[in-house]
């Protein structure tokens, strides 16, 4: 099944959270949670058009470490967004969300965003 969401004027959250629901395949009668669902892509449509705020942009941060003393770096979403794109921004929100075990790469796959 192929499920289309469009993100024009809706917050990211909002918007992460259905695909992530989506994606675990928990709108389906036969959900397990130690499977991924084999056949559901998610689609995000229009991820340059959310509604975010200005506040939001700045305040809102990603870290990284680089496993050296002295590596973690973070970045705002406003860097994130200028560096790689809203799309970026949109499967970093949707990533949380999975749970993290070995499933949650097989069901990043089937996620694509188009700004």
């Amino acid at each position: 099944m192929k499920h289309t969401i469009d993100a024009k004027n809706q917050k990211i959250g909002r918007v992460a959270s259905k695909a992530a629901t989506l994606l675990m395949g928990k709108n389906v009668a036969t959900y397990q949670r130690n499977t991924a669902p084999k056949d559901v892509e998610v689609e995000i449509i229009n991820a340059s058009k959310c509604s975010i705020t200005k506040q939001k942009t700045r305040d809102t941060k990603y870290s990284k470490y680089s496993g050296y003393p002295g590596g973690l770096r973070f970045e705002t979403v406003e860097q994130v967004a200028l560096k790689k794109g809203y799309s970026e921004i949109f499967r970093r929100a949707i990533r949380g969300m999975l749970p993290s075990n070995k499933l949650r790469p097989g069901m990043l796959k089937n996620l694509t965003i188009s700004e």
